[in-house]
């Protein structure tokens, strides 16, 4: 049985997981709805605790470019982000401390809560940068990233409390693969962040090939070029249309490794009670994204489906972390409720 300190530090994680899932899914409609410069300053909206305050400034930046990033419902959607952000790190202040206060009742060491502290700090400072730096690609992309590595320490923290079926000792020797295939998933998430970044989702119209062909004219070098401005290359000229191909190409082929990696290893983790649920889970996302990042091309980038493939994205990091979790615990009966 629980007593009442366990209790309680449950809840609040719980919480706080479900709080930093939701918001990375609100992040990615925060980038594409073009509303990270809602409120172009830090952290308050012109000086403003709310848009309330700031409504002379938006509606002269709206009569100066009423199709620029500031507007009305851009300022509070940019503003509701960082809401949310700033209550998600009071949480984890708090699960900091109460790890700390109760490691003796939880049995477990605060360690793995202060470093996601620490990670929530990191984040706030990226979510700052952003702002002041223009939404420059790779201040947006290494923000994107952090909330990917927050949501992956919030999910082994609450992994950590979830009881589950025993999972065979015969599953560690999976342990090696789950993790190369965690960081292979991070590296395509990375990826995928520079295409939104750069504005590059349409910059192949058909699929399988790209724009009638199987290998279109591309721009590695001024594509993946980091220091840059958005929307420029190096030079400062605008970016051209082959360097955004080489950013959606390369996202959209290695795609496929992630696709056939963790599906045959998720396949495989499937076999055993333990891991059923997570790599089932895997196994849909996978589907899931195969689906939404296709639906993308062929619908011209719908909000809707360009949301939902951010939000699998997460999903799974938190899958591929459930299952690192239980793949750590291979041979013991786990039991904490």
């Amino acid at each position: 049985m629980l007593n009442m300190q366990q209790a309680r530090y449950r809840k609040i994680l719980f919480l706080t997981w479900f709080l930093t899932f939701d918001l990375i899914v609100f992040g990615a409609f925060v980038r594409l709805t073009d509303s990270g410069l809602g409120c172009p300053d830090w952290p308050g909206c012109y000086g403003s605790v709310t848009p309330v305050g700031a409504m002379s400034e938006i509606r002269q930046a709206v009569s100066v470019m009423p199709d620029g990033p500031v507007t009305v419902p851009k300022a509070w959607i940019e503003m509701i982000h960082r809401y949310v952000g700033a209550l998600l790190g009071f949480l984890i202040i708090c699960i900091s401390l109460m790890a700390w206060r109760y490691r003796k009742t939880l049995n477990q060491s605060p360690a793995l809560a202060i470093v996601t502290l620490v990670a929530v700090c990191v984040q706030g400072a990226f979510g700052a940068w952003t702002v002041t730096h223009k939404l420059m690609p790779v201040i947006v992309t290494a923000h994107l990233l952090g909330g990917m590595s927050l949501l992956a320490l919030m999910t082994w923290l609450a992994a950590r409390e979830r009881s589950h079926s025993p999972v065979s000792v015969a599953m560690k020797s999976y342990q090696l693969w789950m993790a190369i295939g965690f960081l292979v998933l991070f590296v395509q998430i990375g990826l995928g962040g520079w295409v939104s970044t750069n504005y590059a989702a349409l910059a192949c119209m058909d699929f399988p090939t790209c724009n009638g062909v199987w290998i279109p004219e591309m721009d590695m070098s001024n594509g993946y070029s980091l220091i840059r401005g958005l929307g420029e290359m190096p030079s400062g000229e605008m970016i051209s249309q082959p360097a955004l191909t080489a950013i959606h190409w390369v996202h959209r082929n290695f795609a496929f490794v992630i696709f056939i990696y963790l599906g045959i290893v998720g396949w495989h983790l499937r076999k055993d009670q333990g891991l059923r649920g997570p790599a089932t889970l895997m196994l849909a996302l996978l589907f899931a994204q195969l689906l939404t990042g296709l639906t993308t091309i062929f619908f011209q980038w719908p909000l809707l489906i360009a949301v939902l493939h951010n939000a699998g994205a997460a999903g799974l990091v938190l899958a591929s972390v459930t299952l690192l979790v239980r793949l750590s615990r291979s041979g013991t009966t786990v039991v904490r409720s």
